[in-house]
């Protein structure tokens, strides 16, 4: 009970962190990431044995350069084009990879923490300001819907997998991940994405779209985490919530997906 209540009250602060910055402005919601993405960073430093202190330095210029200085829309898209090559060779790597990162040398860990970590903790601000061109509560409900397809597709996925799952999804990286577990929680995100769309100025089938990639970038990004756990012999990526481990196995589905959103509302944007 003990434990339970733990996580009751962790994932109650965590929840009220991230609704409050979002319903707060735009600056607050940067102060939030910019922080979470510092403790992600970090905790993605000790799994993978990255030596020195540089890619705190250089995860905070990106940040400067992309979220405060305003760059150019070019340079936004090919910042975009090589997280998302770094998060399409991770999940490469689940399937032919032979030598763990944790055994690379430190500038391909270097630059693969600033794409996989730092990029995706950039992307969810950048979401937030690009809707911002619509209204506030546009940009609002969007940070807010995407939270809520990713949060209904961990529960609908658990439930699922507890109680109809049979077919392992990927055993040798996360052997309780069932394919029965993984079409409930699509299922489970499809029903939230419908639901959000009533209060959203996006259409109904643009919301599906944006919560079936969520869902299975989320899962990917899910067991590229396990992964590096897996090598490193841990359970969790850090101690910092209690009850439910590292902030980084919290946000470990939003930050790999968060690229390939941004880039799905850019493309449903060019279609309106």
């Amino acid at each position: 009970m003990n434990e339970l209540f733990k996580r009751a009250i962790t994932g109650f602060i965590y929840i009220f962190l991230l609704l409050s910055a979002i319903m707060l402005d735009v600056s607050a919601f940067d102060f939030l990431f910019l922080s979470f993405g510092i403790i992600c960073i970090f905790e993605f430093k000790k799994l993978v044995r990255l030596k020195g202190l540089s890619v705190f330095i250089i995860f905070l210029f990106i940040w400067w350069l992309f979220i405060h200085l305003k760059v150019s829309v070019f340079s936004v898209y090919i910042f975009l084009l090589f997280t998302i090559l770094a998060n399409v060779y991770l999940t490469l790597l689940l399937f032919y990879g032979k030598t763990p990162l944790r055994l690379r040398d430190n500038g391909y860990k270097l630059l693969i923490s600033l794409l996989y970590i730092g990029g995706g903790c950039v992307f969810i601000p950048l979401i937030y300001k690009k809707e911002l061109a619509y209204s506030q509560f546009d940009a609002q409900v969007t940070m807010i819907g995407i939270l809520c397809i990713i949060w209904a597709s961990d529960s609908f996925a658990y439930l699922t997998g507890k109680s109809f799952g049979k077919h392992k999804l990927f055993e040798r990286i996360s052997p309780k991940k069932t394919i029965e577990g993984f079409v409930g929680g699509l299922v489970g995100a499809v029903i939230t994405s419908y639901i959000i769309a009533i209060y959203s100025s996006k259409g109904t089938w643009e919301w599906i779209v944006l919560a079936i990639v969520l869902v299975i970038t989320g899962t990917i990004g899910d067991l590229v985490e396990s992964s590096f756990k897996r090598v490193a012999n841990v359970k969790d990526s850090g101690t910092i919530l209690p009850g439910h481990g590292g902030l980084l196995d919290r946000l470990d589905s939003l930050v790999f997906a968060s690229p390939f959103a941004f880039l799905v509302l850019q493309i449903l944007d060019y279609f309106n």
